[in-house]
């Protein structure tokens, strides 16, 4: 596995690759890598001639700063699971190399899917993600990128950004990838106490029901149920649970018949704070 630091290193070296009509997949990240990643990383190998992995913490779309300094830095058991997946290029640039001394995002408009859901809890993220994935999309210029659908607000702006701007490159959404007991694999799962780890798959399994109960209720009675079985629970915060259109991402009261609809919610367990998403089934 070759490792670059530097924009013009991994620029030069993709270059000539490009010039013998080798195909990019491309899977950003921000390091501590987990089985779901790794997911990614393999389908993105099946269909492209070499994958690029990039590990960058990117400063700009965390709301929170405290968030930003906890967040778990692995490099080298990262390094090892990337070898074990027999990942081609690792990016691996510092916070100077990508945005120099102004560490600013850029402004975006994406068609107020930016506004629904994480856009009203964490202000400024998808202006953080949009120019992080921009500038990556522009040094690396692969022709597809791989996200998992645990961020499925952000994989739904990432392809807007992608259709605004031009850009070229297949966007590629893959499934969730869950640990044995349900829990949506993230790398903050690792910062959870053993308490709260206990307890988080209560957040996939009340998912679970929500969807068997939006095949006969509608999604004013869905949400009001799922916020009671959060108010009873001893561990987890509910901070939101919301039923959407998978397109426009807007809270929907009433379904209709040709519509995709996707539930999403955001708990605290403790100070971490999880997200999880599940497609519904429109009867």
């Amino acid at each position: 596995m070759k490792i670059f630091n530097t924009k013009q290193e991994i620029k030069a070296y993709l270059t000539s690759k490009k010039e013998e009509n080798i195909s990019i997949g491309f899977v950003p990240t921000m390091g501590a890598l987990h089985e779901g990643h790794l997911s990614l990383i393999k389908k993105a190998k099946k269909k492209n001639d070499i994958t690029v992995v990039s590990i960058f913490v990117n400063p700009t779309q965390f709301d929170n700063p405290e968030d930003l300094v906890k967040y778990p830095k692995t490099i080298e058991n990262d390094i090892k699971l990337l070898e074990t997946v027999s990942c081609d290029v690792l990016f691996f640039p510092s916070v100077k190399e990508i945005y120099d001394d102004n560490i600013a995002s850029e402004k975006f408009d994406f068609d107020g899917l930016e506004h629904q859901m994480e856009g009203k809890f964490r202000d400024g993220h998808f202006d953080g993600v949009g120019t992080i994935v921009k500038s990556f999309f522009e040094i690396i210029e692969p022709n597809r990128a791989y996200f998992g659908q645990k961020d499925f607000q952000q994989l739904q702006i990432i392809k807007k950004m992608v259709k605004k701007h031009r850009l070229n490159v297949k966007i590629k959404g893959c499934p969730i990838f869950r640990e044995e007991d349900g829990l949506a694999m993230s790398s903050r799962n690792t910062r959870l106490t053993k308490e709260h780890r206990i307890a988080a798959p209560f957040i996939y399994k009340t998912l679970k029901k929500a969807r068997k109960k939006f095949g006969t209720e509608n999604a004013i009675k869905v949400t009001e149920w799922v916020t009671k079985q959060f108010k009873k629970h001893p561990l987890l915060d509910l901070e939101y649970f919301t039923i959407a259109e998978e397109k426009s991402l807007k809270t929907i009261k009433n379904k209709e018949f040709n519509n995709k609809y996707r539930a999403f919610i955001a708990v605290f367990a403790g100070e971490i704070r999880l997200i999880d998403n599940i497609r519904l089934k429109n009867h």
